[in-house]
């Protein structure tokens, strides 16, 4: 399952890093909410994707998620990993990485991203 956890999030790094914001929304839940490190929660599918592309409008690109472990309960998969990417610093572009977590809702081969967290 790890594999198939990374290929999404290696699908997700290319909308990002696309610009393609509008697919990013396509990879979350109906109920989905998002908390950035020291941010406030980011609930549904279309706000979701509005926070990211206010992120690359700002400057941030390079997206590169890291699968290192997937936890799988019946339909519910917790996988956590590291993330990278860079954007505006002091002085100029600066790279920025750390952990992050998921919460996946899994339907058949379909998964859909109810929790993302990351520090």
């Amino acid at each position: 399952m790890t594999a198939h956890v990374q290929t999404a999030a290696d699908r997700w790094d290319e909308a990002f890093n696309g610009g393609d914001t509008g697919k990013l929304a396509t990879f979350y839940s109906s109920d989905a909410r998002v908390v950035p490190a020291g941010g406030k929660p980011v609930d549904g599918p279309s706000a979701i994707g509005a926070f990211f592309a206010d992120l690359r409008a700002k400057g941030f690109d390079g997206h590169k998620i890291t699968v290192q472990s997937v936890l799988e309960r019946d339909t519910v998969l917790v996988a956590s990993g590291t993330w990278a990417l860079t954007g505006p610093g002091e002085g100029g572009q600066q790279q920025y990485s750390g952990n992050w977590v998921n919460v996946i809702e899994r339907r058949g081969d379909d998964l859909r991203v109810l929790l993302h967290s990351w520090n």
